[in-house]
């Protein structure tokens, strides 16, 4: 099986086996963590080998979701795991491909270039003016599995997250950091205005 066709496979199940409740990872969520890995790295120089296995590794982040949403990150990694070696990846480099998998778990915890690419892959929306519209769908998706999550839960929820987490690329804490801030200022006003 050529490594081109990876994707193909992999995209497929991922829009025919995720459950239709995950309204923000799902299939397309996926292609533009890949996307954005791909920019991330071109940002940082890397070779196209390097490239290819950023690539897989945000092709796989969340495909775990299709086994169940707990521990999603461990269920990715064991699929990469199983599946990889058909497509004559090594296992030092599925090693790396689970290292970066596991970087995305929240609080994300990163080691490596490769790490910090696709960990801010998967939070890009945060720096960016689709922030509410990818919020949006995250709530929707939470509130299928959380019925009683409140707006204001889901502010909190949003506020403390926004707080705590930090991009890692340089492209992540140049350009993207700044926009996040913006998107923190307007949650602490409404924050502040729901409390008084």
């Amino acid at each position: 099986m050529s490594k081109s066709d990876i994707f193909n496979n992999v995209y497929e199940r991922l829009e025919n086996n995720l459950p239709g409740s995950l309204s923000y990872h799902d299939a397309e969520h996926t292609k533009s963590v890949v996307e954005k890995s791909v920019y991330l790295a071109e940002k940082e120089d890397l070779s196209a080998s390097e490239i290819e296995i950023i690539k897989v590794a945000a092709l796989y982040h969340d495909a775990g979701f299709m086994l169940g949403r707990d521990e999603h990150e461990d269920k990715s990694c064991k699929l990469a795991t199983k599946e990889l070696p058909a497509y004559n990846y090594s296992k030092e480099q599925i090693k790396t491909i689970c290292g970066m998998i596991n970087a995305t778990r929240i609080p994300q915890k990163t080691h490596n270039i490769y790490e910090d690419i696709v960990a801010d892959a998967d939070l890009f929306y945060l720096g960016t003016e689709t922030y509410d519209y990818y919020s949006n769908k995250l709530y929707l998706e939470i509130k299928h599995s959380r019925p009683d999550i409140s707006e204001k839960d889901w502010l909190k929820i949003q506020l403390d997250f926004l707080q705590s987490h930090k991009f890692h690329t340089k492209y992540g804490i140049e350009i993207l950091a700044p926009v996040k801030k913006k998107h923190l200022k307007k949650l602490i006003k409404r924050w502040a205005k729901l409390q008084s």
